[in-house]
Parts: C-alpha cells; structure tokens; sequence
C-alpha cells in the first residue's frame, strides 16, 4: 500500500499560524458579541489537545491489533488509488456521522466527547480540546476494514476529517455562499452544535459534509445567537478534572442506582437522563 501522508502532523503548523491570527483578530478588530479568548481556558484546550496525541498514542495500539485482525481476516480488499481515496473519505464521514451522533446519545460515550463541548469560549483553540479517552469510536468503523479498506488508510481519512474540522471553530467567520453551507460542514453549522440551547442542542453532527444532517432529520440552521458551552458548565480548568468528570458522574449515578436495570441505563441511555420519581428506591431523595 502506499505510504500516505501523516496530515495531522503536517498541519501543526497551520494551527498554531491560525490561531495566532485570529487572536490577533480579536485584538485589532474586537466585538462585543464575540467571547475571543481567555488565557486559562486556552491553556486547558491546549493542554487537553497536548494530552490527547499522548493518549491516543497508546490507544491506537489495541485499536490497530484489531483491525489488523478484522483486516486479514476479510477477503476484500480496496487499493488506495486516486480515485478510491475520495471514495473512503466520503464512506468514512459518513460512518463519522454515526461516531459523532451515538456519541451526544450514549453517556458512556458522552463521557468521552463531552470534553471537547466543556469551552464557554468558541474559537480556533477549542478545536484542540480533544478527549483523552478517545478509544470509543473504533467499532464504528469495522464495516470499512471489513469491507477492505486498510487500517493505515481509515486512519488517513479520519485525520483528513480532523483537520478540515479545526478551521470551523470559529466566530471570525460568518455564512459562507449557500451552495457550500448545503453541502459542507461550517462555522455556522458547527456553532450550532457546540451551542447549549435547548433548540440547538444535539444537532449538525457532521464532520466534513453537512448532508448526513440533511438526510438524516437532525440539520438546524444558525438563526440566533449561539450561546456555548454545557447545559451545566464546569467551574474549573483543570485538565483532569475536564478529562474525567463525566465519568465520575457517572460512577456517582451508577453507585446510588436503585437496580441493576436503571445502573444499565445510566450507561446507555442520554446524558440527561434520570429514573422516573417512581422508579427511585425508598428513601432516595427526589
């Protein structure tokens, strides 16, 4: 196969340029609307984005030894050729869709992706606050290795995916031509879903394309001012504790449970949810 560029890698520099730039944005044009940035809350993105390539680092070990697995063990195989790369970077937004989605939908996995929603602040910086559990996404795409695509080219993808999605964290940049906020994923777009409203909340999960939103019922288009953030904002910019609280909410939750039924759905079910008055054991307050 043919050994395909490392584009993160690649790309750290465009990053940190851009980033730079528009702080100096903030600075010689600033608006009133626009949170910019705030010194401790950028050093946590920065801090989390720095800790996530170390733990991805070791997550990847485990993820690659399966799909190598998967990937022997399947008779297809799909060549990296100019005319299938596209092909896999569309099949793999789409399958990203479904990441992203289940991953606003499951707390067990919310807990890992809730990181990365946990800025009040929305600018190119929180695009580096990456979750340090990310090794939740994997199964998601086994029907691409098993359809033949070679894990070294799903990772190609998903970091081609990761870097078109750091320019649409941003304010500096209002609705693009309509052509392309019906197609691609935008700042607008993405605003909305990083927003903390009620009628923006779990809405455009896509990651380069926004026609999976589209199709699928869960597009809303940018109409008031976003708000950002969580639904229950964090008081602190330690990095571990941004790393781990929904899991120790978790485990709180899962530990006071009244049944193993409602343990279960503490798991499963959305970040939000709660047994009925009704289902909580004697004595347990409301």
């Amino acid at each position: 196969m043919p050994r395909l560029p490392d584009v993160v890698l690649w790309s750290i520099p465009a990053f940190v340029l851009l980033t730079a730039l528009e702080i100096v944005s903030f600075r010689v044009h600033p608006d009133q609307d626009e949170r910019g940035y705030g010194v401790r809350d950028t050093a946590t993105s920065l801090t989390m984005g720095l800790g996530s390539l170390l733990f991805d680092a070791g997550w990847k070990i485990p993820v690659v030894a399966v799909y190598s697995v998967l990937y022997e063990l399947t008779p297809l195989r799909v060549p990296v050729l100019w005319w299938t790369v596209p092909l896999m970077l569309l099949t793999q937004d789409f399958f990203y869709y479904w990441v992203h989605r289940g991953h606003h939908m499951v707390r067990i996995l919310w807990a890992s992706h809730v990181v990365h929603h946990s800025s009040r602040h929305y600018n190119l910086s929180t695009a580096l606050r990456q979750p340090w559990t990310s090794a939740t996404a994997w199964p998601f795409y086994i029907p691409m290795i098993l359809a033949g695509v070679h894990p070294a080219a799903l990772a190609f993808c998903s970091s081609a995916s990761l870097v078109y999605q750091f320019w649409i964290h941003t304010e500096r940049i209002d609705r693009l031509p309509r052509p392309v906020e019906y197609v691609l994923n935008t700042p607008s777009h993405h605003r909305v879903h990083h927003s903390s409203q009620g009628g923006y909340l779990d809405r455009n999960f896509g990651g380069i394309l926004i026609v999976w939103d589209r199709l699928f019922g869960s597009f809303t288009p940018e109409t008031t001012r976003c708000v950002f953030g969580l639904t229950k904002n964090l008081d602190t910019f330690n990095p571990l504790r941004v790393a781990t609280h929904e899991y120790v909410s978790i485990a709180r939750d899962v530990a006071r449970a009244g049944s193993w039924s409602d343990r279960v759905r503490h798991l499963t079910k959305g970040p939000g949810w709660q047994p009925a008055p009704t289902d909580r054991p004697e004595g347990n307050p409301a």
